[in-house]
């Protein structure tokens, strides 16, 4: 259908939301009412300072899970706890598990961003995509791109909306799969990004008030991870095809934005020749770096393993942010430098530091993190809650799965108001963990389950950045294009990603699969 033929069928007025139009704007109020994450941990830390004062009055304690004796709540507010959190505050911050690792990761991949090598990954991808096979295309991309974080969504939202375009479809339904397709499936991904270091880090933290030997790897979900994205990337298609298409009449571009938005070209400022070759040479480096590490993995006494020659204890997966960062930087380099983009290795270090200003907004919040968890476990008061909710849990006699099912609808309410994924995980983590470890269930496992309820409601919520983000792409095209325009369109594949995901999850758990490497799933 041409875009003249879905101009004429457009109705004059768009239908409302009705009901459900009103309920998303109360969202958006009590979600704006939020302070900043930032604040939003200084006040829970003052909260917990008066709670653990009140348990500790009551004299709250429980049976230690880990040796004989009690744990008792401790009171943050006396002079014990000024001391020990004031004199800790620094080493709080800097000993803080994902701040480390999330800063040696993003130092790869600014190079590698910068060097242009995503953009070019991405569009390579989406070209010459069949017009029955472009919805599966955009969403494989938008999937599989999450491990380029929030410049995802700048690249593959606009490439999206070019490749329907291309085959007569509406663009704004292009930029709809893409972004429901990194927004919503943001945690499923066959790579290790920096948000699997973070999530391992935060986990490892908190197992630690269970097992204080407890490591929990960035690679415990891989297996389970590059299923989903393949499983999620065919259902967002699927959606889109047999749900969303019914409706695509309904997003029809302003004639004089549509008109102006077929004038841009997105170009990488380099020929197409010296971009293959460039992309070519890229690839033999990143191979060669595969080779190596597998080369140097083989001895029993590599240095790359652990104790005994043991590959999944080993030096390379227990230390991959390292590996990953240099892999970013070596390829990085080999496309600018084939490019011209990097004209020699002192450039490597300003981009460096440019993917550092990047990320300053995350490392300004860990500073609240790290203070908010610390005084957390100092109190104890995870691991007295966790032994409650443990015997609490296992009185009620609930099923596993029952139990799993009432985890995955909680934090999804909560995700629809604190959508960063890391504050989120940030938060519940220290309790969820802990709990989760004294009813058997491993860390790996309640990590699998929080990366499915954090994603799916991303692409519903509009207190999300990206959220907005995505609402501005439409209004380019369209410029009355609003939330209810978006959540329209994604609710039906939200919700779809949900129910798969979860049934994917319950079978995988049935059936006794590894969620990675040594990540036994129960």
């Amino acid at each position: 259908m041409s875009a003249t033929a879905r101009r004429e069928v457009r109705p004059e007025r768009p239908p409302t939301g009705g009901g459900g139009s009103r309920l998303l704007d109360f969202i958006e109020r009590a979600g704006n009412a939020l302070p900043h994450p930032f604040w939003l941990f200084w006040i829970m830390a003052g909260v917990v300072a008066v709670v653990s004062w009140a348990l500790a009055a009551a004299g709250a304690q429980v049976a230690d899970p880990s040796k004989d004796g009690t744990i008792a709540v401790r009171s943050a507010i006396s002079g014990d706890a000024v001391r020990d959190l004031v004199n800790g505050a620094v080493d709080n911050f800097v000993t803080f598990g994902p701040l480390g690792t999330v800063l040696v990761v993003m130092l790869g991949v600014a190079v590698a961003e910068r060097a242009g090598l995503f953009e070019a990954l991405a569009r390579r991808m989406l070209s010459n995509v069949s017009p029955r096979w472009v919805t599966l295309g955009v969403a494989l991309c938008g999937v599989l791109c999450k491990f380029l974080s929030d410049s995802a969504y700048v690249v593959l939202i606009p490439l999206g909306a070019m490749a329907f375009r291309a085959v007569g479809r509406s663009p704004m339904l292009g930029m709809i799969v893409a972004f429901v397709s990194i927004n919503a499936a943001g945690d499923a991904n066959p790579l290790i990004t920096s948000s699997d270091v973070l999530y391992a880090s935060v986990a490892t933290e908190a197992a630690h008030l269970v097992d204080a030997d407890f490591v929990v790897r960035a690679t415990d979900n891989v297996y389970f991870s590059t299923t989903s994205a393949f499983i999620l990337a065919c259902t967002v298609a699927f959606v889109t095809e047999k749900v969303l298409t019914k409706r695509e009449h309904l997003l029809v571009p302003d004639a004089d934005l549509e008109e102006k938005a077929r004038q841009t070209v997105i170009t990488a400022g380099i020929d197409d020749a010296t971009e293959l070759r460039a992309l070519k040479r890229t690839g033999l480096a990143a191979l060669g770096y595969a080779v190596l590490l597998i080369a140097a993995m083989l001895p029993v006494d590599s240095p790359l393993r652990g104790k005994g020659g043991s590959i999944v204890e080993s030096t390379l997966l227990n230390s991959v942010s390292v590996f990953v960062a240099v892999f970013f930087i070596l390829i990085g380099y080999v496309f600018g430098r084939a490019t011209g983009r990097i004209e020699s290795s002192r450039d490597v270090p300003a981009l460096m530091a440019e993917g550092v200003r990047d990320i300053a907004p995350l490392l300004v919040l860990f500073l609240a993190v790290s203070q908010f968890l610390a005084l957390f476990q100092w109190t104890n008061i995870a691991t007295v809650l966790a032994v409650k909710g443990a015997d609490f849990i296992e009185h009620l006699g609930v099923p596993t799965l029952v139990l799993f099912l009432l985890l995955l609808i909680a934090i999804s309410l909560i995700n629809l108001l604190i959508t960063s994924g890391s504050a989120l995980w940030s938060l519940v983590a220290p309790a969820l963990i802990s709990m989760m470890m004294l009813l058997g269930t491993s860390p790996a496992t309640t990590m699998a389950l929080y990366r499915i309820a954090d994603s799916c409601t991303n692409s519903i919520s509009p207190m999300g950045t990206t959220f907005a983000l995505a609402v501005g792409y439409l209004q380019t095209l369209r410029r009355k294009a609003g939330i209810g325009t978006l959540v329209s369109f994604t609710l039906p594949v939200a919700m779809a990603m949900l129910v798969v995901w979860v049934v994917l999850f319950f079978a995988w758990y049935l059936l006794g699969i590894p969620l990675g490497p040594g990540a036994a799933v129960r």
